[in-house]
């Protein structure tokens, strides 16, 4: 079931996973391309989790079904 903590345990995954690509990058001249490109990509892979997570869990716009006959939609209440 989708809850709160799936954000969280999402985002300490990643932390953790950044901390390590910190860490574990291979030491030479690129040592700085292979962390921001570990860190970068795992941000954003969150990000868009996350963003994709929210809009279906609290969506803004409610949806309704377009093909009931008028005497079998649900009433409206505002």
């Amino acid at each position: 079931m989708a809850n709160g903590w799936s954000l969280i345990i999402g985002l300490a995954f990643i932390v953790i996973f950044c901390i390590v690509s910190w860490f574990a990058a291979p030491k030479g001249e690129n040592q700085t391309v292979w962390r921001s490109t570990l860190i970068l990509s795992a941000v954003a892979c969150f990000l868009m989790w996350a963003i994709t997570f929210l809009a279906q869990w609290h969506p803004l716009i409610v949806p309704r079904r377009l093909d009931l006959r008028p005497e079998h939609e649900p009433s409206r209440r505002f």
